[in-house]
């Protein structure tokens, strides 16, 4: 089974090889952060919102472990 199964729901959907690597999470944070701080400078605070929700949630996965399956109970 490939390591990144698909975005399908269910055992055999996305996450159920392992989910995305670190490398990925990194560059989706990095680029969630600069379209953030671009729409914001933009003046486009509701899509700069979005981006910076992203943003966190990209932080939350990488940093926290949130996702995880070995961090859970």
């Amino acid at each position: 089974m490939a390591r990144w199964a698909g975005w399908g729901a269910g055992p055999a959907g996305a996450g159920a090889a392992g989910g995305p690597s670190r490398f990925f999470l990194g560059v989706a944070l990095t680029a969630a952060v600069v379209a953030a701080a671009s729409l914001f400078r933009d003046g486009k605070a509701v899509e700069g919102g979005a981006a910076a929700a992203a943003a966190v949630y990209f932080a939350l996965r990488l940093f926290a472990g949130l996702g995880r399956k070995d961090k859970q109970p």
